[in-house]
């Protein structure tokens, strides 16, 4: 198994220069005065197909080699991976297929099939989403690019955080904490690894929805262990069982901790938001937020950055966090 190293990071900083958005890193005087806090936000909705997940698609897209790419990749996703991976085939002339839930976001079904995937469904009660990846996968040669168990897919997630260290120095500040979402770990696990070269002063936390709580659990357990599970999260990007073997590699010496929150806490996040930000945030990408509005993660006299990973979320399920917490 390999583990990414900060070098990968910076490599894959450079492989996807040309083509992935450098987002912005925004200051709120109305948050910081209610946490009482400096506070930084990397918008990831504002990055090709709407989150995160187009960086790590993307690194790992561009270093199948060139014979391979005729095959296609396939990936399985509940939406935000599928339209990165999606969007990386497209700009590299590969064909895509996708292993979706049914159950997810139409928003995230149309994204993805409007980058030119085909989308495969499966039931996420009863079936394997790997193994139909994997069937197609020995069926057709395709290369599988993993939403968070893939070393170049980590890496390439990490790119954010150099982003956000150089931009914070240049804002005058040293980041005490960065916050992100949880759900296999690569997101907060590349961010952690970034942040390690770019700002090793900073310590990075990770937040997850209650009962999908692996990488809490995990790290509590000293080995991958699963979440109960249970009555699905709102927040569908954040549903993994378990961690993956890379980023619990990394977290194991990486994170400074995990907090987890309700999906009551997720729709005072995404309303905050909307509301009181004009930003819209699934409530996946919104779950660092709501850890830290919460106070799960102490905030208060330090300087942090907490990363929205997304904003694909059905308008509908907006409005219903809008609806639940009217003044957030």
């Amino acid at each position: 198994m390999y583990v990414p190293t900060f070098a990968d990071v910076e490599a894959a900083a450079a492989r996807i220069a040309p083509y992935a958005v450098r987002t912005p890193l925004l200051e709120y005087p109305e948050l910081n005065d209610r946490l009482g806090a400096r506070v930084f936000l990397k918008p990831e909705m504002f990055q090709r197909t709407g989150s995160f997940k187009f960086r790590g698609a993307l690194n790992t897209a561009l270093q199948i080699p060139q014979a391979r790419r005729s095959a296609g990749v396939v990936a399985f996703s509940s939406g935000n991976h599928a339209q990165g991976v999606a969007a990386a085939a497209g700009l590299l002339g590969m064909p895509a297929t996708i292993v979706m839930p049914k159950d997810a976001p139409a928003t995230k079904i149309a994204g993805t099939r409007r980058l030119g995937a085909e989308v495969v469904f499966y039931d996420r009660v009863t079936d394997d989403r790997e193994a139909i990846a994997r069937e197609i996968v020995g069926r057709t040669g395709a290369t599988l690019i993993e939403p968070f168990d893939n070393a170049m897919v980590v890496a390439g997630q990490g790119t954010m955080a150099l982003e956000i260290a150089a931009d914070a120095r240049a804002l005058g500040a040293n980041l005490d904490l960065a916050v992100a979402p949880v759900s296999g770990g690569g997101i907060v696990t590349g961010v952690a690894l970034g942040l390690s070269g770019a700002s090793p002063q900073t310590r990075v936390f990770g937040a997850e929805p209650e009962e999908f709580d692996g990488m809490r659990r995990s790290l509590a357990a000293g080995e991958r262990v699963a979440a109960p599970g249970g009555t699905l999260s709102i927040a569908d990007a954040l549903m993994a069982p378990m961690p993956g073997r890379i980023p619990f590699a990394i977290a194991h010496d990486r994170l400074a901790g995990v907090a987890t929150v309700t999906d009551s806490e997720l729709q005072r996040a995404v309303s905050f938001a909307f509301q009181r930000l004009k930003l819209v945030v699934e409530p996946g990408g919104a779950a660092a937020l709501a850890a830290v509005l919460a106070g799960h993660i102490e905030a208060a006299g330090k300087t942090l950055a907490i990363v929205l990973t997304g904003g694909n979320a059905d308008i509908a399920m907006v409005a219903a966090c809008c609806a639940a917490v009217t003044d957030p």
